[in-house]
């Protein structure tokens, strides 16, 4: 079976070839970033225009790239939800309109069950049972994937995900957009022993999560003093650090409580080459095997909308006419492929 898939719940523009025997075929993405950089952040009626803009000519590119004809696409795939319903709305229609004028079945695809299946794209694939750290601008989860669409939240965040105390932070020390990526650079050039930032709600049992705290105390320190560019190294590094410990200690204390033995980290953070290194290092300590996509896989994507569409249209399931996004849409309300 081969399927074209469609991301748009954001701000990238993303269009994928997947071949059920060939593996992936081809992959463009259309990041909006220089476009928001001007805001300090996504504004969604800006991005709904761009997606429009972007997204034929990514689809011919894609098609073009794989070496595949339109009449051998046996399916399409498109994000349906959680996300920007506005941005989502044009990924959708076009889906829709392609699926109907091809005469092939659509199905619309849960955005974070695309980040959990985003390392089957990888060798050697993640076993099931395991456990998935889904950390991203928007989400910070800790979830037992027991099946593809069997999923388990264990616990999340109660305020502010990750991503979110990254960029927040970034923004109050200066930072372009996005922020995240930019103070983890200059966290490269901090020292350690500057500034001390609490690891919360580690002293709670349970798997939930708080980084709203965190951001309130890059605040007050930003505003007790006039920081130098070390200084603000300094603190950017403090932040990552308490961050990285945080996940590093939730992911391994799930791992504890499950009993796996496989930890997958997906979404947006999981791109954060200290949080790569720390988890694999404390994880291979308890005899626990981490995977993670590849960076590009990391951040939004159509490969990953591939990866779910694919398994969900073999199994003959298929969305019904008419074109429905969800702005908001638990995890928990999956089921596995063909089950209803």
């Amino acid at each position: 079976m081969r399927i074209l898939a469609i991301e748009t719940s954001c701000d990238e523009s993303a269009v994928a070839v997947l071949d059920e025997q060939r593996g992936l075929l081809a992959h463009e993405l259309w990041s909006q970033v220089d476009l928001h950089r001007a805001f300090g952040g996504v504004v969604p009626e800006l991005a709904s225009r761009d997606h429009l803009r972007r997204l034929l000519p990514l689809l011919r590119t894609a098609l073009d790239s794989a070496g595949s004809r339109a009449d051998e696409i046996e399916g399409v795939a498109y994000t349906a939800g959680p996300g920007l319903v506005g941005a989502l709305l044009t990924g959708a229609a076009l889906a829709r309109s392609l699926s109907y004028g091809w005469q092939v079945p659509a199905i619309g695809i849960h955005h974070l069950e695309g980040h959990l299946l985003a390392p089957m794209l990888e060798t050697p694939v993640p076993p099931f049972p395991h456990v998935a750290l889904l950390v991203s601008g928007g989400h910070t989860m800790l979830i037992e994937v027991r099946g593809i669409g069997d999923y388990r939240m264990l616990g999340q965040t109660r305020d502010d995900a990750a991503g979110e105390a990254f960029d927040k932070s970034a923004k109050l020390l200066g930072l372009p957009y996005p922020g995240g990526p930019e103070l983890s650079q200059l966290a490269a050039a901090g020292r350690p022993e500057r500034y001390s930032l609490p690891r919360p709600m580690l002293d709670r049992p349970g798997f939930e999560f708080s980084f709203s705290g965190l951001k309130t105390a890059v605040m007050q320190a930003v505003r007790a003093e006039t920081l130098s560019d070390q200084g603000r190294a300094d603190l950017a590094h403090a932040l990552q650090d308490a961050i990285v410990a945080t996940l590093c200690a939730k992911a391994l204390r799930a791992m504890e409580f499950t009993g796996h033995g496989a930890l997958v980290v997906a979404g947006g953070v999981a791109a954060n080459r200290e949080l790569r290194a720390r988890l694999t290092r404390e994880a291979a300590a308890l005899g626990v095997q981490c995977y993670f996509p590849r960076l590009e896989f990391c951040t939004d994507n159509a490969a990953m909308i591939a990866v779910a569409g694919l398994h969900r249209l073999r199994a003959h399931e298929r969305t019904g006419a008419g074109i429905e996004v969800r702005a908001r849409w638990p995890l928990e309300e999956l089921r596995p492929p063909g089950k209803t």
